[in-house]
């Protein structure tokens, strides 16, 4: 997406308004008009950040990203699976469930206690990212599984702690 027309727009219309002030303000507007530049770039970037997160929650378990590409933002939408796919796979972080926890294609119904405080805490981290309790439970289930299922690399305890070998 290219800014360079928003801000020269905008820059634009504070040249008109100053015109109305008569030769001083148009100066002004004019030495203005350089410097604020890099200012009217970072608000556009970052309504466009707010943008893509409304409108994340509003597709999850989909998403939409700003990224910055030379300087320019680019978006990347990764639409929400089909229903039926969501209860049988779920992304996690670029992966997905393993065929063996799909094969039969059905899903299982668990009854679970936690105390007050931490679903709670679940359920903020949910709506944070946009998913349903239920989702966020299968993804974070997930994501233990897989990570122990990688032999040589351990979960940090209570912080980020990496262990291997290294040349």
């Amino acid at each position: 997406m290219d800014l360079n027309r928003y801000v020269a727009s905008l820059q634009e219309s504070l040249a008109i308004a100053a015109r109305a002030g008569g030769d001083e303000a148009e100066e002004l507007a004019a030495r203005l008009a350089a410097p604020l530049d890099s200012a009217l770039r970072l608000v556009l970037l970052e309504a466009l950040s707010a943008a893509a997160d409304e409108i994340t929650r509003e597709i999850a378990p989909g998403s939409v990203e700003v990224r910055l590409r030379a300087g320019e933002p680019d978006f990347v939408v990764t639409p929400p699976p089909a229903e039926e796919e969501f209860e049988a796979v779920v992304p996690i972080g670029g992966s997905e469930l393993d065929a063996r926890d799909t094969e039969d294609g059905g899903t299982a119904r668990l009854n679970l206690r936690l105390p007050e405080t931490l679903k709670q805490r679940i359920e903020e981290a949910a709506g944070a990212e946009g998913l349903s309790l239920n989702a966020w439970l299968v993804r974070a289930a997930n994501a233990e599984l897989h990570s122990r299922s990688r032999p040589g690399l351990s979960r940090p305890v209570g912080g980020d702690r990496y262990t291997g070998w290294v040349r």
